[in-house]
């Protein structure tokens, strides 16, 4: 449905090795871009950089972008990732008992202060 996302930062080193760190953890390669990183793959991208309209980045109030986990371990390294470089914890590993499945998932903030989460099939964990 989507043939890409993009978020903006403002810095975009801090962005660049946050993303590399967390996508990573899902199996994702960033490339450098003159002026973010991008992500992708045969159907999409997720790009992070400079706004075009050279002003500054801020965070969506109620946005959230979502990436697919294959597993909870990769959730769980997800979010350590992001915690170990310059993220912030909005909801740490679970079971999310409201998600159809309920689907194992964590939140961040990225250095930006944008929600993302990272979510996989609940194979036995409570």
């Amino acid at each position: 449905m989507f043939s890409h996302t993009f978020l903006g930062t403002n810095d975009v080193e801090k962005s660049r090795s946050f993303y590399k760190a967390t996508l990573g953890e899902l199996g994702h390669e960033g490339h450098d871009l003159p002026h973010g990183t991008a992500f992708r793959t045969e159907e999409s991208a997720f790009i992070v950089a400079k706004p075009a309209d050279g002003q500054a980045a801020n965070a969506a109030n109620g946005g959230t972008h979502g990436f697919k986990a294959k597993t909870p371990d990769e959730v769980d390294a997800w979010h350590a990732a992001g915690l170990a470089n310059g993220g912030t914890d909005e909801g740490a590993p679970g079971v999310r008992p409201g998600s159809p499945g309920q689907m194992y998932g964590a939140y961040l903030r990225d250095p930006d202060g944008h929600k993302i989460c990272a979510f996989a099939p609940n194979r036995g964990r409570d």
